[in-house]
């Protein structure tokens, strides 16, 4: 009965949805970064500055695997909602990589195709579960590595996070917090990522 469903009975443009989407930023497993700033220009030229900050989404889980390397399986994070933007065209977003240390800035521009399946999640229901409503929302995640690399996916209306953009950031040259710290970074350097590192190291072209 899956396969028979028109596209019509699978639309739900008048289902409720938000009228924002959301925002997270992710890091490999030990690499804790600190998000110093981020900004969104959406496809009509709409700059919103401050669009989240902060820590990112990651863990530690000492498990005795070279678990940094890659982003893993699953991607999430907190919401950060971007109120009052359209879909995004590009994102900014300045960051601490803490076990380095270094700052690093980018614009990430964001494919057509990323729109595609954001507007699609909020306004179709998935073909393999058409009896749950469409997402309430629609969703990016940009993950931050040391390198400074930049990663972005998209959730699909099955919940599955698309891979639909990536960036390699340039260096701050004022370092943390636009030089206003003196050079002092967010955080130090766990232990538990002092140990990861020390007999794994940084997997610097894993992600």
């Amino acid at each position: 009965m899956v396969g028979c469903q028109s596209a019509d009975s699978l639309s739900l443009k008048n289902a409720p949805k938000a009228p924002w989407w959301s925002l997270s930023f992710n890091e490999p497993f030990y690499m804790k970064v600190w998000v110093e700033d981020s900004a969104v220009e959406d496809i009509n030229g709409k700059v919103l500055h401050g669009t989240g900050g902060g820590r990112a989404s990651g863990g530690e889980p000492e498990n005795g695997t070279e678990a940094a390397r890659g982003w893993g399986e699953h991607i999430g994070g907190s919401i950060r909602g971007v109120v009052g933007a359209d879909l995004p065209k590009r994102i900014y977003v300045r960051w601490q990589s803490i076990v380095e240390p270094q700052t690093y800035r980018a614009w990430v521009d964001i494919p057509e195709q990323a729109r595609q399946i954001m507007h699609a999640s909020v306004n179709e229901r998935c073909p393999t579960r058409p009896e749950e409503p469409a997402n309430y929302r629609a969703a990016v995640y940009v993950g931050l590595a040391p390198g400074g690399i930049v990663q972005v996916w998209v959730e699909d209306k099955c919940l599955k996070t698309i891979k639909v953009a990536r960036a390699q950031a340039e260096i701050e040259p004022l370092g943390p917090s636009e030089g206003k710290t003196g050079g002092k970074y967010a955080y130090p350097v766990s232990e538990k990522a002092q140990r990861y590192i020390k007999q794994y190291g940084v997997p610097y072209g894993s992600w």
